[in-house]
């Protein structure tokens, strides 16, 4: 399974990013795709998530900001990033889980950066 992720960059306050992570080499329609990130010297924090059956999560910190979405098929998902803050710097990291029943499996994306600074 390989995840690719890209979007990521320097923006502004206010401004907007898109994220998008494709995945491949898997063939489980039952699964979910989202987002997590990780800033220096704090644990990792969950972000967003979308199951292949549509249904969505976020992070509180996020709501109403972020948007996340995905194309079946083309096994790729989507973080539309609004109304950024300075807060919301970070690497995030794309998940795929696979949701094997008992023995549910999750991979992870490289990190993309993104800058909110003036």
């Amino acid at each position: 399974v390989q995840l690719v992720e890209s979007g990521g960059g320097l923006v502004q306050p206010g401004g907007s990013l898109r994220l998008s992570c494709a995945a491949s080499g898997f063939t489980l329609s039952s699964n979910a795709m989202g987002w997590a990130r990780q800033v220096p010297e704090k644990g990792l924090e969950w972000v967003s998530g979308i199951y292949s059956d549509g249904r969505t999560y976020y992070a509180d910190s996020v709501k109403g900001r972020f948007t996340i979405s995905r194309d079946n098929a083309k096994k790729t998902a989507y973080l539309q990033m609004n109304s950024l803050k300075p807060e919301d710097t970070a690497v995030y990291y794309c998940k795929l889980s696979l949701l094997i029943p008992l023995t549910p499996v999750d991979y992870w994306g490289q990190g993309t950066q993104v800058t909110v600074s003036s």
